[in-house]
């Protein structure tokens, strides 16, 4: 009967799963939608929040005996209580500046936790029960009980909750305390708790998702990073902050993923993203976007605002000279190997630098870059025999072509929108990465061979390699100095500050951004290129997301807007993860506590902190006259 309804048993499975998968994405982007839609929060945090719903789910079973059904309800809540307190202490500390600062910080608390879960569990997934063993067959093929029961349970939730939201009083109030929050005061209605309960609604509901989660999948600390990305791209094609797009697009993307699978499987990994590429180009705002969100005048700029002249004092040169020198002496003292980590991550994260902070736009997919041309490089090495310097230079143009066909799409975008753009990009080139002949999956590229630079640099001793990186990436850092400082850079600058004025005096403002985004992601594969020749493997790790965020720790903890800055950064980073590698999960736990306190406490970094420093000793503060009456920000 199901083959004379056109449906094989195979692809109603596949539609079944589709279905499935479909309801994780709309529950998880409703969440998201609510939480960014409300409070203009971009919670990178909810896949790690899903994953606490699992194991809350998982503890309450094996250490209280508490079975599903009060799960359900407990799990959710304890998540949300957890959100509660994660908005009072961190999150509304960024509620004035711009949102990109709430994804740095949830980015950094998403690793803390999933790093002390990996901790507490360790890496492999654990069992949960299915509460609803057994299912019906019908004429479409066999429903397994608890998978109707998902499909019913989450349609719910996800109706409910847009009623709630667009339909009842509750929800008017809700809008109008973001939008008019000294009107809503007036009526006397606390908006600040109205705020928490809301982000901690939003994050109960990424809980709940996990607890429907627990019985079909491995309960792991992993299980939340996977799916994040594909949220965002989920949320970014429906709109951000649309709870319709939310609900219509996760349930359509599933279905699409489903269907995918069964006629093509090498593409449902990434046809999500290509469906993202594809309406970002018609619909920049998304299917349901009423309209591309701008960033706020301030907070990212006025934070770079300041830091900018110092780029032009003694002290930032010096540090400069300073560094150069120790980079020359450097191998006599240190591990190479380290070191050309540290160079290459530098020249990769000052081109990072050069986008946010010069040009005022984040990227979150610059791992694609960097860990394509890696394997681009590798293979060039290893499988043609290539020169290093003709494979790092072939593998730095794939990335100037590829970061070309990724600026048409996202430098149309502004804001958040940017950022999840190249995040979810970025995800395609990862799949791509995972699936190629020539990069051997997971195995990667190794015993990459170091060859004869220009045909007389014999690069096998470590000493040698090193010196040919800090040429070659050393090379890079001081062209991004050179841009920056130039005309061209100055433009650049104006755009960030005031783009409607570049335009009105006949700049092409969208044609600056657009290169300046292709030359980043040159820089950045040719410091991928060059540290797969230097350390001779390519693996996934490369391309993988997390190498984006790292790249923008180095950014942040050294100094955004400045050309030491990631220096000093990447010194900072990779040697906390060579001489703390021993610790393991703890390493990354420290780079989560890193990014939460830059962000919260220390956005201007290293050199930020040092050049306020010398300002405050170059011009110190005036002494009060006698009978002079000195007014203060605290006595006015």
């Amino acid at each position: 009967m199901i083959e004379s309804l056109g449906l094989s048993p195979a692809l109603f499975g596949q539609l079944l799963l589709g279905l499935i998968n479909g309801s994780f994405y709309a529950m998880m982007s409703l969440g998201l939608a609510i939480i960014f839609g409300l409070l203009n929060v971009v919670n990178f945090m909810h896949g790690a929040q899903y994953m606490m719903g699992a194991f809350t789910a998982w503890m309450l079973l094996q250490w209280f005996g508490i079975d599903y059904a009060y799960a359900l309800v407990l799990a959710p809540l304890i998540v949300g209580l957890s959100g509660v307190l994660l908005e009072r202490l961190f999150v509304r500390r960024l509620y004035h500046l711009d949102h990109i600062y709430g994804l740095l910080l949830t980015f950094g608390c998403t690793l803390i936790v999933e790093g002390l879960y990996r901790k507490a569990f360790g890496a492999a997934g654990l069992p949960y029960a299915n509460p609803m063993p057994g299912g019906f067959r019908t004429a479409l093929g066999y429903l397994p009980y608890y998978r109707v029961w998902i499909l019913a349970a989450s349609l719910l939730v996800c109706v409910a909750t847009w009623y709630l939201i667009e339909k009842t009083k509750l929800g008017a109030y809700l809008r109008a305390a973001i939008e008019r929050p000294d009107l809503v005061r007036g009526f006397g209605i606390n908006v600040p708790r109205m705020v928490t309960l809301v982000y901690g609604f939003g994050v109960a509901l990424a809980g709940l998702a996990g607890v429907f989660a627990a019985p079909i999948y491995n309960v792991s600390p992993s299980m939340g990073s996977s799916l994040i990305v594909v949220v965002f791209a989920v949320v970014v094609i429906g709109g951000m902050g649309s709870v319709k797009g939310a609900i219509v697009t996760g349930y359509l993307l599933g279905i699409a993923e489903g269907l995918t699978r069964f006629y093509y499987p090498p593409l449902s990994d990434t046809v999500v993203f290509i469906i993202m590429a594809a309406v970002l180009l018609i619909k920049p705002a998304g299917l349901f976007g009423k309209g591309v969100v701008a960033q706020h005048a301030g907070a990212v700029l006025d934070s770079r605002a300041d830091v900018e002249p110092r780029l032009r004092t003694r002290l930032s040169w010096a540090i400069f000279v300073v560094c150069a020198a120790a980079l020359i002496a450097a191998p006599f003292v240190v591990y190479p190997t380290f070191l050309m980590k540290v160079i290459c991550f530098a020249a990769a994260a000052s081109a990072i630098n050069l986008l946010l902070g010069y040009m005022g736009v984040l990227s979150f997919g610059h791992a694609m870059f960097f860990g394509l041309s890696a394997y681009v490089a590798g293979y060039l090495a290893k499988g043609w025999g290539w020169a290093p310097e003709w494979a790092i230079l072939g593998a730095t143009l794939v990335s100037v072509v590829l970061g070309g066909i990724v600026g048409v799409i996202a430098i149309r975008l502004r804001g958040i929108y940017f950022a999840m753009s190249t995040l979810a990009l970025a995800q395609m080139v990862y799949f791509f990465c995972l699936q190629a002949p020539f990069t051997n999956g997971e195995d990667g590229i190794q015993q990459i061979p170091r060859g004869i630079a220009f045909g007389v640099w014999d690069l096998k001793s470590d000493v040698s390699a090193y010196y040919f990186v800090l040429l070659m990436c050393g090379a890079a850092i001081l062209l991004i100095a050179r841009l920056v400082h130039s005309p061209f850079g100055r433009i650049i600058a104006a755009v960030r500050d005031s783009e409607p004025r570049v335009i009105s005096l006949g700049y092409n403002a969208s044609r600056y951004k657009w290169a300046v985004f292709v030359f980043s992601a040159g820089v950045t594969g040719l410091a991928g290129a060059t540290k797969v020749i230097a350390v001779q493997i390519a693996t996934l790790t490369d391309v993988s997301w997390h190498i984006s965020g790292e790249l923008l720790l180095m950014t942040l903890v050294g100094g955004l807007g400045t050309i030491t800055g990631p220096i000093l950064g990447a010194i900072a980073l990779i040697g906390m993860e060579t001489y703390m590698s021993e610790l393991r999960d703890w390493v990354i736990i420290a780079q989560g506590a890193v990014f939460v306190v830059v962000v919260l406490a220390f956005r201007g970094g290293i050199v930020g902190s040092l050049g306020n420093a010398w300002r405050r000793h170059r011009s110190p503060a005036p002494k009060p006259r006698a009978g002079r009456l000195i007014t203060t920000d605290a006595t006015r």
